[in-house]
């Protein structure tokens, strides 16, 4: 008779509990679910870029528009965290399905109503305050969306594939990214006067249908089975925000700095390239809809590498892939943005493509998982959204902002972009070489990684 090992029996003790029946429903519902964030983010990133100046802050002049837009496409990040506090305490308190429905309904509806907006020339700057509040409350719900959809799937998947699963629903970021960089690489092609007049409208309104579809699969969800064990054993802490404070300091500060290149990276690639290479001093001024098709390509691509990312963390360890893609997007820094000068569309659409399916792709695809395998069962919800939306702030929604001013102060220098990407892609480097192995990590467990 063989005798198995402790971790064979561990393993397949593990695949015994999976619910298949829950594990492609937590997969649909957090796949829908971050079609309509980054949607609504690729809209909302596009539309500052191209449309928001002159709508809604014409009277500040080209320069002064775009960077007053990328503020409130900024204001929606500065949100997050507080999103990611209220609705992580929720998530660890009363469960994680019902964050993921509350979440869904607030980011979604905020975005409907932006498409309601009047502009700058209807009624002042009353519409821009609409706007930065509209903005806000799409801040808030998506705060804990992406923290919510990791989460669930982490704690649903098999141990032994969990990077696989939970870098699935991702795929939907990529659907959502096709979604939003495809409506508007067609409503860029209408005549100004019309895209300006109604049709900007179109890409805001219709985020309903994905709002409905997400809310019914959600609704049948179950309860996570780490969550369960918390009620079960009377675990479940009445403080997440304070014992996270107590015992993860750490761990938080490890996810902001895994974060910096990944999620910097991915608004310079989708929001500020695109506005550099449109704006009146750049090499396609006045072409809307080169930088649209680019992230189309791009999101076709990730779509694929994300999960053979997350695949490849399973068999090789989260930290070396999220190592040698933070690295391998620091080495493409400069080459990168100076061939998007040369003036040529098919190099761009490469560049495109290359940073942000390889490059950005490397490094989300093992931080799925990873970054839910770092924090105990009882604060897991609030670790992970503090760790996502303080580093949204600071990587993700300051970046086209501070990269507006910066190349105004430059003159537009593409050196600017180049050095903004590398310099985010080496702290996430770094940071690697502080962050435990996580892999195969029991979820169930109230404790840290270490």
């Amino acid at each position: 008779m063989t005798t198995r090992t402790k971790t064979n029996f561990a393993a397949e003790a593990d695949e015994a509990v999976v619910e298949p029946e829950q594990l492609r429903r937590a997969t649909l519902a957090s796949s829908v679910g971050s079609a309509l964030e980054y949607y609504d983010f690729y809209i909302y990133g596009l539309a500052s870029a191209l449309i928001f100046g002159p709508l809604f802050f014409s009277p500040l002049g080209p320069d002064g528009a775009l960077i007053a837009s990328f503020a409130t496409y900024g204001v929606g990040f500065a949100a997050r965290p507080f999103g990611g506090l209220i609705f992580g305490y929720i998530g660890d308190r009363f469960g994680r399905k019902m964050v993921l429905i509350l979440t869904i309904a607030l980011m979604g509806t905020a975005s409907f109503a932006i498409g309601l907006l009047p502009t700058f020339e209807q009624a002042g700057m009353i519409g821009a305050v609409l706007l930065v509040t509209l903005r806000i409350i799409q801040g808030l719900g998506a705060g804990a969306e992406q923290a919510g959809a990791t989460t669930l799937i982490s704690e649903v998947a098999p141990r032994r594939r969990r990077g696989f699963f939970a870098s699935l629903p991702f795929v939907g970021i990529q659907l959502g990214t096709l979604l939003g960089a495809g409506t508007f690489a067609l409503i860029t092609m209408a005549d100004k006067s019309v895209l300006q007049g109604w049709l900007w409208r179109v890409p805001f309104l219709a985020s309903f249908i994905l709002i409905v579809i997400a809310i019914f699969i959600r609704l049948k969800l179950k309860e996570t089975p780490a969550f369960q064990e918390l009620e079960k054993h009377k675990n479940v802490v009445k403080n997440p925000i304070g014992a996270l404070w107590k015992h993860s300091k750490k761990n938080v500060l490890i996810g902001i700095g895994l974060r910096m290149g990944e999620n910097g990276n991915s608004s310079i690639y989708s929001a500020l390239l695109v506005s550099f290479m449109s704006m009146p001093a750049g090499v396609f001024a006045g072409n809307n809809s080169i930088g649209p098709v680019g992230l189309l390509i791009a999101a076709g691509f990730a779509a694929v590498m994300v999960v053979t990312f997350g695949a490849l963390s399973d068999r090789y360890g989260r930290v070396p892939v999220y190592r040698y893609g933070a690295l391998f997007q620091a080495i493409i820094a400069v080459p990168a943005f100076y061939l998007v000068t040369l003036g040529n569309v098919t190099l761009v659409w490469v560049v495109m493509a290359v940073g942000i399916a390889i490059g950005v792709q490397s490094m989300l695809g093992p931080q799925c998982p990873l970054l839910p395998e770092l924090f105990g069962s009882q604060y897991r919800f609030t670790g992970v959204a503090m760790s996502r939306e303080i580093s949204a702030v600071l990587a993700g929604g300051l970046a086209p902002l501070l990269g507006a001013l910066m190349l105004a102060a430059t003159n537009h220098s593409w050196l600017v972009l180049a050095i903004y990407s590398l310099v985010l892609a080496l702290i996430s480097f770094v940071t690697t070489f502080f962050t435990p192995e996580t892999v195969g990590r029991d979820l169930v467990s109230t404790e840290d990684a270490k």
